[in-house]
Order: C-alpha cells, then structure tokens, then sequence
C-alpha cells in the first residue's frame, strides 16, 4: 500500500512536470534561472540529435535517420534515438541545440551539440587494443573534444575571449561510456573483465571535463550510466531461468551492479576535479536514480506495468527485442509509445526521457549554484 503522503508527491510531481514539459516542452523552463546562454553537449546516443546520420552516408543508412524514429515530437527522423525528444533537448529548451554536423546553416548562438550516436569514451584504436569492437562510428569523445576546438577558434578571437564567452554556459560531458561496456559485454566478455577498462573509461571522461574547463566551461554538468540490467537488450542477452540473478523490479542484478561501478569511480573522479578546480561547478548527474525514480513509479506516471521491460519499436522474445530485428522500417511500433518506457530496447521514448529530465533538474538545480 502507498501512503498517501507518497501519493501527494507524486502527484504534485507529474502536475509541475506536465506545467514545465507537456504544453510548452521548452518554455517557462525551471533552469531558466540559470540565465544559460549557450548549453554544449559532448556524448553518445542519449544525446546526439542528428551527428550521426550528418557525418557520414553509413551514419544516413542507420534507422536513426527514418522514421518511426522521431514519430512522436518531430514526425520524422531527425537523427534521434527515440521516438521524439531527448533530455538534452528538455534542457535546453528552444531553440533546440544543433548538431555540428549538420549540414543546413546551423544556429550556433545557443550552443552546440556534439555527441554522436554509437560513439565511445575511449579511442577505437584502443578499445580494439582490447578485443573491443566500435561498429557504429570512430567519433569517440576525443574527436568531439577536437570539434569543439574547432568551433571555438573559429568563434573565439582569444583564450580570453572564449573564457569571458563561455562563462554563463553549460556544459555536459556525456553520458559517454556506456557504448564501451556496451561493446565488450554484447559479445561476450565478462564482467570482471570489462571492470579492467573501468579506470580507463572514466580517466577519459576526467580528462574531457579538464579540456572544457580549459576553454572557460564554469559549469559542467557529468551524467553516469543507466542501470543497464534493466533494458531489453541486455534482458534478452542475458535471459535466464535462474531467478537469484533477478532484482525486486526484474533487472539483472549483476549488470546494474557494473553500472554502478562505474559511476561510483566517476562520482570519485568528479571529487577530485572539484578540489582540482575549487572555481568551478561540477555536478553528478545521477542517470542511475532518475531511471530508478522513473521505473518504480512507472504506475503512477502513466506508464504500461506489463510493458516496463519490453520495447515499444521492434520484435522478438519476452523483451519484444531482437538484435537482429531491432526497431526500423517494416517493423512494428506500440499503439502508444507514451506507455512504454523503452523505446528500441536500447534507448527511452520520449514521455521516459521527460519524467527523467524533470527528476534530474530537481536533483541537480540547487549543486548548479545558479542566482536567481
């Protein structure tokens, strides 16, 4: 039985995140107070709002760059691994950021988006030192730190300039590395061994968030990982009848115990950048929680129970997923995505992105230490 108490906050929950996120998706915007003027994405799939399909014809074949993606918000695909809007674009409001790779005259006056869907933490050249596949692209985060070098001497005329530029910015580094774990546990490499590239993975992600500081970044914002033993693609992956592997919400333990890891080394790595540089604000985003807060009131937030761990786009097994039948033309799509929390077994639908959006702009508005 919830308590009423429960209940009340919910409720107030949903109604302020309908006020902010539902009739005017990008106005009267609580980080409004922030006074931000440009935001800068670094990332991966989570994120990335179009580079991939931009940045080369394989990126254009992949199903990002069609429809059903994009159905919801856009209808059509705009490079976005979902069915319509992304966190970052519930946090930066309108205009939506651009992404560097496009091809239109894009507005940079708002920011920048860099992330590139399928793209790793660590250099492909040495993921494969390590056996690791990177099949999607080589735009990993230090190539992405490169463009970034790019836009701004092309937009700065001094260090000076780009420090004074970039003080009322935000940054966000990631989420990034989750396509490094992706790509090692996918095929087969166990979890002790995949805790090796741990340090390594996070050392990157460290040393990114010292290179936009060395821009003029004074707010950086460092997301960790979603609690993967809960998505279907690793449910389908890892599906067993052994129930001792199984948490209370069905997830795989093992796996969110991994992403844990990681974000317990990285929430250590962000302690020792804030005694580094004591000037500038950095801040956890806790991506673990704000899917755990969303997962287990799913019921209350409108939210399909029987549906939880299965993908609205797609086909296949318990998780209505299949690696080699995933989400794309042809296949088919959930009579209302608004339901279902995955969208394609791997990335969220856009009424999941916005209630977890809305979570984490309550937990982090305060660490942001914005004047009002």
């Amino acid at each position: 039985m919830v308590s009423g108490r429960v209940l009340l906050f919910l409720s107030m929950f949903i109604v302020s995140l309908s006020f902010v996120f539902v009739s005017h998706p990008c106005n009267a915007h609580p980080l409004k107070i922030c006074n931000f003027h440009e935001i800068y994405q670094l990332g991966d799939s989570i994120s990335d709002t179009g580079n991939l399909i931009h940045e080369n014809p394989i990126g254009a074949a992949t199903p990002f760059a069609h429809l059903p993606y994009g159905e919801t918000f856009f209808k059509n695909a705009t490079g976005r691994c979902s069915n319509g809007l992304l966190m970052i674009d519930y946090i930066a409001g309108l205009p939506f950021l651009n992404p560097y790779k496009s091809t239109d005259d894009a507005d940079f006056r708002h920011g920048v988006n860099f992330a590139v869907a399928g793209s790793t933490a660590l250099p492909t050249e040495i993921l494969a030192s390590e056996n690791i596949l990177s099949p999607v692209t080589n735009s990993s985060l230090s190539v992405q730190l490169g463009w970034m070098s790019t836009h701004f001497n092309s937009t700065c005329k001094t260090r000076g300039d780009c420090v004074e530029k970039l003080k009322n910015s935000l940054f966000m580094v990631g989420e990034i590395g989750g396509n490094d774990y992706n790509y090692a546990l996918l095929p087969g490499k166990s979890i002790e061994e995949v805790k090796k590239i741990v340090p390594n993975v996070v050392e990157a992600i460290k040393n990114a968030v010292r290179r936009v500081i060395h821009y003029g970044a004074v707010r950086v914002i460092v997301p960790g990982n979603f609690p993967i033993g809960c998505f279907p693609i690793y449910l389908t992956r890892f599906q067993t009848n052994d129930t001792a592997v199984y948490d209370e919400d069905q997830c795989l333990k093992e796996l969110n115990d991994f992403s844990k890891y990681h974000n317990d080394n990285l929430r250590r790595a962000i302690k020792d950048l804030k005694n580094e540089f004591p000037n500038v604000v950095i801040v956890y985003g806790d991506y673990y929680h704000a899917f755990r807060f969303l997962f287990q009131n799913a019921w209350y937030l409108g939210f399909d129970v029987m549906s939880l761990q299965k993908a609205c786009c797609g086909i296949g097994g318990n998780y209505n997923f299949s690696l080699t039948r995933m989400c794309g033309a042809g296949l088919p799509v959930c009579s209302n995505p608004n339901q279902h929390i995955s969208w394609d077994g791997v990335h969220l639908t856009q009424e999941a992105y916005k209630f977890m959006t809305g979570w984490l702009i309550r937990n982090m508005l305060h660490k942001l230490q914005c004047s009002v």
